[in-house]
């Protein structure tokens, strides 16, 4: 750096070496460490427009992950609450009918948490509205788990006072699935394959080849063995206590007599074509205090979840019946 500057004498019409004063200094330098740290910012503003530094891409990266993760998350719960859905209604509809019980307070499986907002540490954030959602669904299903957990516990304790009800329930199929040809009609309303019209059909169709073995669906004693060429044809009914009663249809030969005692998966009569049947099945009904029900929602004891799924969506078909 010179130790000079040139100042103009505008007397002597010519410039004149000064000696610099340590107050220019100051201002030199000042000068240029003010060029320096313009030029320097506007180069990392250039820099960092155009280029991620490795703590970005892997904050960026990381970020991604976790919204994944928490997409991922949220169908998880999805499909959990579905399955809880799932268990309530069984729970209800099938289970608790089963042991005369009323339905699980619907209040009770759905029950809020009232108070402070339980989310107030988690907003302010660019995925706050995401994170609080997922976490209200968490807590929802939590909710429903223990209520439905609770209603199981009730469960048990009406199973346990009620042994002998349960053996006397009609809880499997009268005709093996390995000995079925198909399961052709189920319970609801089906064209008659005589009168060609919709009909009710109150029970469901099994059809087997004739003297394929039908066995009694719970424990009870048979109050009615007939043999008629209309209608049912050689039938069997079993009354099994607490408001049920079974019906096999369409037999080709009965096995018991009347007011005999039987157990669950004796074998009562033998598959057949007779009364008013088009080809050789078991007719069965179950009769639940006087009134027919559908026999598809008490084959729990012999049936997985997945084959009691394809049996119901077999019966629902609406296609004809056997009788």
């Amino acid at each position: 750096m010179s130790r000079y500057r040139y100042k103009y004498n505008p007397e002597q019409l010519q410039y004149e070496r000064v000696p610099l004063t340590w107050k220019d200094y100051v201002l030199i330098t000042m000068k240029w460490i003010g060029i320096i740290a313009v030029v320097s910012f506007a180069s990392i503003a250039v820099f960092n427009s155009f280029f991620e530094s490795p703590i970005e891409r892997d904050q960026k990266r990381e970020i991604a992950f976790l919204e994944e993760q928490l997409n991922d998350m949220n169908k998880d719960v999805s499909q959990m609450q579905k399955v809880i859905h799932d268990l309530a209604l069984r729970d209800d509809d099938i289970y608790r009918s089963i042991f005369g019980a009323a339905p699980y307070p619907q209040h009770l499986r759905t029950a809020g948490i009232g108070g402070i907002d339980r989310e107030k540490n988690l907003r302010g954030y660019y995925h706050s509205d995401a994170l609080i959602e997922t976490k209200r669904m968490i807590s929802q299903l939590q909710r429903k788990v223990v209520a439905q957990s609770k209603s199981y516990e009730e469960l048990i304790e009406l199973a346990r006072s009620k042994e002998a009800m349960l053996s006397s329930i009609p809880a499997i199929q009268p005709v093996r699935n390995e000995d079925l040809t198909r399961m052709a009609s189920g319970y609801g309303m089906r064209i008659h394959p005589i009168y060609k019209v919709p009909k009710m059909h109150t029970g469901m169709d099994f059809t087997a080849p004739e003297g394929t073995e039908i066995f009694a669906s719970g424990d009870g004693v048979v109050i009615e063995t007939d043999n008629k060429f209309n209608g049912y044809g050689t039938h069997v009914i079993i009354k099994h206590g607490y408001g049920y009663e079974t019906l096999y249809a369409h037999m080709s030969k009965v096995n018991v007599r009347l007011g005999q005692k039987v157990k669950r998966g004796e074998v009562i009569g033998y598959v057949g074509n007779t009364g008013t049947s088009v080809g050789a099945h078991l007719h069965y009904e179950v009769i639940k205090n006087g009134e027919k029900v559908n026999p598809a929602y008490f084959y729990f004891n012999d049936l997985t979840p997945e084959q009691f799924e394809k049996l119901l969506e077999q019966s629902s078909i609406g296609n004809q019946s056997f009788d």
